[in-house]
């Protein structure tokens, strides 16, 4: 049966979040209930541990993967099906390890990255540099391990020191939300801020939140802006015998009615298998 058009379209704010998922496919379900629940746009993942080849799919969401190589973490975007965009290179990364896509927001584009950088490769300025050149405005958000007063961790180590440093020293934007993103799997360790956010050029203003929706050792975060993004909602799509989408519902209701009369699990096994999508 095809599916009716929905082909709406409409601004809206976007809602963003970042995540350090510490291994993503185990944890599938958890982010899947949470994108929706909470309405996120586009998650920034970072440590997702996928590896080349190994499928990941979320439902109305179309992902950008970095998998990592022989000793990186990986990194990921999921953006909500019917948001315009499309992927960007990062050429020249040495120890950063970053996914980008570009996005329309408030009539512009915007290049959103999502970032990792393991605690035993260094911060330097020409991974940043490749990061956020272009010319257009920047988003950036994830793990950096990097800690400082400034943008709400207990402590400022050295990394993030140097951090703040090339941020004062090229215009940038560095936030962190008012509680820990951080929920050690160590009792003993003290929970922290250590998911940020970095802008360039961007000028509406941005919320972070932490919450606790997923069970990591990270907290997403989640980040609401002002600037509005075209949304246009896409089609209902057929998948072996049932629509996704609103329709859904009434479409096992109907598979539902015409097998209701089946007593048996046998007979209702075989009429789940040989039962025709309604048309």
């Amino acid at each position: 049966m095809a599916a009716p058009p929905r082909r709406t379209e409409r601004a809206k704010p976007l809602r963003l979040s970042c995540w350090n998922a510490d291994g993503v496919r185990g944890r599938k379900l958890e982010l899947e209930h949470f994108l929706n629940q909470d309405g996120v746009d586009i998650c920034l993942l970072s440590e997702t541990f996928l590896n080349h080849g190994q499928a990941f799919r979320l439902a109305n969401c179309v992902c950008h993967r970095t998998d990592r190589p022989t000793v990186g973490r990986g990194t990921a975007i999921l953006v909500r099906r019917g948001i315009a965009h499309h992927s960007v290179p990062i050429p020249g990364l040495t120890h950063l390890e970053a996914t980008a896509i570009q996005v329309t927001m408030a009539g512009k584009p915007v290049k959103i990255l999502a970032a990792y950088l393991s605690p035993s490769r260094p911060l330097i300025g020409a991974d940043l540099s490749a990061s956020f050149g272009g010319g257009i405005p920047v988003l950036m958000a994830g793990d950096l391990n990097a800690k400082h007063v400034d943008w709400n961790s207990r402590l400022s180590t050295r990394r993030g020191k140097l951090l703040r440093d090339y941020a004062d020293g090229n215009s940038f934007l560095i936030f962190g939300p008012d509680t820990p993103t951080t929920n050690p799997y160590n009792p003993l360790a003290t929970p922290d801020v250590l998911d940020i956010l970095i802008t360039k050029k961007l000028t509406s203003p941005v919320y972070l939140t932490s919450c606790s929706a997923i069970s990591s050792d990270h907290l997403p975060v989640l980040i609401d802006t002002t600037c509005r993004s075209s949304f246009r909602h896409p089609p209902d799509r057929l998948i072996s015998g049932a629509l996704t989408g609103p329709t859904s519902k009434l479409t096992w209701e109907i598979k539902f009615r015409s097998i209701r009369n089946y007593t048996t699990g046998w007979q209702l096994t075989r009429a789940l298998r040989t039962s025709p999508a309604p048309s």
